[in-house]
């Protein structure tokens, strides 16, 4: 065996590890998120007490905009990286990351009016004792995302980066793919069922 083909054994080896492990992170999350999203449901419209999401909930579109958009931006990103273009790779992944640091800034601007100004907290009554660890779960899964971005980018930045790290972008990109399809779950239970 050549050292040629022992290396391509390794990486392909490495490559489908990463996969795997990725793809049973993503279903032990979405079980998690499951849970979540299920005493959400069960719990909706059995506040005694106000305030109701209906009187303080307000539908986030421009976070939701830069969230959902972002998925493209991530893909074109790991896509570039794929046919050797990491400069390219990392403005994509840069995008990405700022449109994931808009969103969570809009999440952060919304519980500060929602603790602060309508008094809702997770002790004032059942919406935001499952508001508040179902939008929260979604937003540290956002974290870990902007965490691993920003090392995409630091990365390609300093030319630590190259196209051989195309698989481990492209599992990158599917962690925050996981992140914006649970976002439409959680936007579609919370802002539009719950409301």
């Amino acid at each position: 065996m050549s050292a040629h083909t022992a290396v391509h054994e390794s990486t392909v080896g490495h490559e489908w590890r990463g996969r795997a492990g990725m793809i049973g992170l993503i279903i032990a999350e979405s079980s998690l998120f499951g849970v979540f999203v299920v005493a959400h449901l069960f719990y909706t419209g059995k506040s005694v007490n106000g305030p109701y999401p209906n009187d303080v909930l307000t539908i986030p579109v421009i976070g939701t905009i830069c969230l959902l958009s972002s998925s493209v931006s991530v893909a074109l990103g790991a896509r570039a990286l794929g046919r050797g273009n990491v400069r390219r790779s990392g403005a994509w992944l840069l995008v990405t990351a700022l449109l994931g640091a808009i969103f969570l800034a809009g999440t952060a601007r919304e519980w500060h009016r929602l603790i602060y100004r309508d008094g809702l907290t997770i002790a004032t009554n059942l919406f935001g004792t499952t508001f508040y660890p179902l939008v929260g779960l979604h937003g540290s899964h956002v974290i870990v995302g902007l965490v691993m971005l920003g090392l995409c980018c630091v990365f390609a930045a300093t030319g630590a980066l190259r196209a051989v790290h195309a698989a481990r972008v492209e599992m990158v990109s599917w962690y925050w793919h996981f992140v914006d399809g649970v976002w439409v779950v959680v936007f579609t239970v919370v802002y539009l069922i719950g409301r």
